[in-house]
């Protein structure tokens, strides 16, 4: 089964109860007719979330559900279902349901299109017209500056959710909280292309935001520091031929 899969999404989720399984829908409408599988990683969550989308599996025989025992962040529930896909192209979603499915197969065309340079290694989503709170998105725009100046990474807008990348690739990349939000630049670091698309926003369903902005705002310069750090130790070797 494994290589007829050509696509795998994973959506990490935290108390999503009310958008988890109607995503899962979504997202199934927005493939059909593809060779594909959709990964929810349930972040341990203290809703109906898990049991949501454990009904749903009945109705979308795509979908897989992988639960984590603890608590871990959205960083690891990311990096447990890339390593549970089994594509070789993944592509990324929040669970919130402010990402829209209908940009997947955008940004799955972008990446794997016959002229596509060699080391692209993903393709990002840039939110057009974000309908989040004004300062919510002030927060945002700062942080985002910050580190593109930093880092010079080329992305606009981190904390976008949807990208779709190269499964190797991303296994490439060193692992650590919130790392999510800085893979354009350790894409970069590891070699790599990156190239963004501009992607639709939607308002939240059910539920609220897992972040505050100071705390967000905080971890992100937190963060920033360690990653610069990782590039400034990065030794290219050009490649590596067996002999």
């Amino acid at each position: 089964m494994a290589e007829t899969i050509e696509f795998s999404v994973v959506v990490p989720v935290h108390d999503e109860a009310g958008n988890a399984a109607n995503l899962a829908r979504e997202i199934a409408a927005a493939l059909d007719g593809r060779s594909y599988e959709v990964i929810f990683v349930d972040d341990c969550s203290r809703d109906d979330t898990r049991a949501e989308l454990a009904a749903a599996k009945a109705e979308l025989p795509a979908l897989r559900l992988v639960g984590h025992r603890r608590n871990a962040g959205q960083s690891r529930a990311v990096r447990t279902g890339v390593l549970a896909a089994r594509a070789a192209i993944v592509g990324t979603l929040d669970g919130d349901g402010q990402n829209d499915p209908a940009d997947l197969p955008r940004l799955l065309a972008r990446l794997t299109r016959p002229d596509a340079p060699a080391d692209l290694g993903m393709v990002g989503g840039k939110r057009g017209k974000r309908q989040d709170a004004w300062s919510k998105r002030v927060a945002s725009r700062v942080a985002n500056s910050i580190r593109k100046a930093a880092l010079n990474d080329g992305a606009d807008d981190s904390g976008s959710g949807v990208k779709v990348f190269k499964r190797e690739a991303f296994l490439r990349l060193p692992y650590f909280d919130h790392m999510h939000r800085f893979m354009a630049a350790l894409m970069l670091r590891e070699g790599y292309a990156v190239e963004f698309l501009e992607v639709n926003h939607r308002h939240r369903g059910a539920g609220r935001s897992k972040y505050t902005n100071l705390g967000r705002l905080a971890a992100n310069m937190t963060d920033l520091f360690g990653v610069m750090w990782l590039r400034s130790r990065a030794r290219a070797p050009g490649g590596a031929d067996e002999l």
